[in-house]
């Protein structure tokens, strides 16, 4: 029914463009979007205070029915949009079940609570309260209960549609010691958190996790990250999977609450994360960048966008750079200039691992989103190979591929290894199906379309192990694992070998 609905809304866009230009059509959609939109929100928030808008119970009622049906009836064309964007996609098997969780507490509680590095010592301690009074303060110390620092903070809210956030509120806190656990409390309520700060040198643990949702298999997956430790998680995009229905990013930030608020979260945007729309021009990225602050306006090499940035971690033995899949990239573009400056000032004998994520892959044999990340393949592809980057981690494509050393198609051993990882458990299910004689198939060295995540353990300047984890039953199976040498130390004889298994040994 959804693919007819589909295919009869774009016949009649066909239809419309023929006989009306399509200016026109825009301007004047927009126009009567925007009167009667203004007027069904002047009620919904005259009705939150308890106020009267007509001044008499019969208008307030016959208002109140058409302002109710406005937003049902956008709900319900939002959702067509998608289906419409997305129907000539790849098909899946069929979806698993949502996993909502809610909140019962009070409004002052802090819920979603999530912690993200600033810096080379401070943390930022992010939550939302349904009371939008509530205090931007954390309490923190390294005793249970026993809070010696307050720090301050500020906090945001947005709106769309009818849907108004709860306060989010942002904290940093600071200068904390390394591999060293702290206890805090948000807003002077609710429970008592405790977090681990990374470690100040090698060796260091990162989770991998790409396209997560929250579902069955988003459940499991964090599960088994939970059932051992580790020390940062890096997320190339595709979050919550709200897909502007936005009660979602709030039962999301609640899934991944109890992770999220002991070790921090390091995030990018993928697809799922723009929520913008055609005819109401909501902007891009508005719940994620509110949600989701990671620390773009901080350190030695601030990139302006909190779509894309960097940072360092184990005291600058590693340098992460997440990249914005869709933000600008092309040649001129502000990306592009700040990732050229970030780079140059990385120092591979103090800096030995180089580690990118972005959302859409630059390498991938999946049927699904074939050639998707060629234009920023193009782009960008030469500069990450001239600064011998050891890895780059894509999501996207929900299954598990990893590829050998590579550079512009071609197998080369001074090239980044790619590993797709989109298998975190999204509501759309796996891209089962891999092409077998696609150009890149020879450069494929393990393919598995199952839910699961990643970890990459360097163990020295020159070492680090990569594993990929699935999700069997009760425990994370290891499918796939591979040692890889830094390029900073590779060996010149190396350098110009031809590529293969050996590269990454």
């Amino acid at each position: 029914m959804a693919r007819v609905a589909a295919a009869l809304i774009r016949v009649m866009f066909h239809v419309v463009a023929m006989a009306v230009p399509v200016k026109s059509l825009a301007g004047v959609a927009k126009v009567a979007f925007a009167l009667i939109n203004r007027r069904c929100l002047g009620y919904m928030d005259q009705a939150a205070l308890g106020l009267s808008y007509t001044g008499t119970f019969c208008g307030d009622a016959l208002v109140g029915a058409m302002a109710h049906s406005w937003r049902i009836l956008l709900q319900g064309l939002t959702s067509l949009m998608f289906l419409c964007v997305h129907a000539d996609e790849y098909v899946r098997p069929p979806p698993s079940p949502l996993v909502l969780v809610g909140h019962d507490k009070p409004s002052s509680h802090p819920q979603q609570v999530h912690i993200s590095v600033v810096g080379a010592n401070n943390m930022r301690i992010s939550w939302v309260t349904d009371d939008r009074k509530a205090p931007s303060v954390v309490e923190y110390g390294k005793s249970p209960g026993k809070y010696t620092t307050l720090a301050t903070g500020e906090h945001t809210t947005y709106q769309y549609f009818f849907y108004k956030s709860g306060a989010i509120h942002h904290v940093t806190i600071g200068p904390l010691e390394p591999s060293t656990t702290y206890y805090y409390r948000c807003g002077r309520a609710g429970d008592e958190f405790s977090l681990r700060t990374p470690p100040a040198t090698l060796p260091i643990e990162f989770v991998v996790i790409g396209d997560l949702g929250q579902t069955g298999w988003t459940a499991s997956t964090l599960s088994h990250i939970g059932g051992s430790d580790y020390d940062m998680l890096l997320l190339p995009g595709d979050l919550s999977y709200a897909d502007t229905q936005q009660p979602l990013w709030d039962s999301f930030g609640r899934l991944v609450q109890p992770l999220a608020s002991a070790r921090p979260w390091m995030v990018t945007e993928g697809n799922h994360e723009i929520e913008t729309l055609p005819v109401v021009e909501f902007a891009p990225f508005v719940a994620y960048n509110a949600r989701w602050r990671m620390p773009y306006d901080a350190g030695d090499s601030p990139s302006g966008s909190n779509l894309y940035y960097s940072f360092d971690a184990a005291g600058g033995a590693a340098h992460v750079v997440m990249l914005g899949s869709y933000a600008p990239f092309e040649e001129g573009s502000e990306q592009r200039r700040w990732l050229e400056r970030d780079l140059a000032r990385v120092d591979r004998s103090r800096t030995p691992w180089l580690v990118v994520l972005l959302h859409a892959p630059w390498y991938n044999t999946n049927e699904a989103h074939q050639g998707e990340g060629d234009r920023m393949r193009r782009a960008m592809e030469k500069m990450l190979y001239d600064a011998r980057v050891d890895v780059v981690f894509a999501g996207h494509v929900h299954a598990y591929e990893r590829f050998t050393r590579i550079y512009d198609n071609e197998a080369d051993s001074r090239g980044p290894m790619y590993i797709t990882i989109g298998d975190g458990g999204n509501r759309e299910g796996l891209a089962l199906r891999f092409i077998k004689d696609h150009k890149s198939s020879h450069l494929s060295l393990f393919q598995e379309a199952s839910f699961g995540h990643g970890r990459l353990r360097i163990v020295n300047e020159t070492s680090a192990v990569w594993s990929w984890h699935r999700n069997d039953d009760d425990h994370a199976t290891v499918r796939d694992e591979v040692w890889l040498e830094s390029l900073a130390a590779a060996k010149p004889s190396l350098a110009t070998a031809a590529g293969g298994h050996a590269d990454e040994l």
